[in-house]
């Protein structure tokens, strides 16, 4: 009998393959993306310091406050967005993409897409 790995374990051996290749330093930070069924969360990370230095995610009341439905593509824009005003906001410009194994498209492009519109570079 054919048993298949349930799509969490494979995403979980993804990310750390990617993980294991990047990382964020002060000059740098790194933006991690993790999506639940419900919600998107977002947030800016130096590994050197191992410290979080700014988040957004569809659960915050400025965020929810916009939208309608806080699992498709259109929160996933606002969450985009409002990180990368927050990191603009404490002087961060550059940021190394960290997608979690997840992969690039539809609610993850979103996200990164708007936080370059917003005027983060990656």
């Amino acid at each position: 009998m054919v048993s298949k790995e349930s799509r969490s374990v494979i995403r979980v051996e993804k990310h750390r393959r990617i993980r294991h290749k990047l990382s964020g330093t002060a000059q740098r930070p790194r933006l991690a993306v993790f999506r639940s069924n419900k919600n998107m969360y977002a947030q800016i990370i130096d590994d050197d310091l191992g410290v979080t230095l700014c988040s957004a995610n569809t659960l915050q009341k400025d965020v929810k406050a916009d939208l309608q439905k806080t699992d498709d593509v259109e929160a996933a824009k606002a969450v985009g967005t409002m990180i990368a005003k927050r990191a603009l906001e404490k002087g961060i410009e550059e940021v190394v993409f960290d997608r979690a194994g997840y992969i690039y498209h539809g609610k993850v492009k979103a996200l990164a897409d708007s936080a370059r519109e917003a005027g983060l570079k990656f």
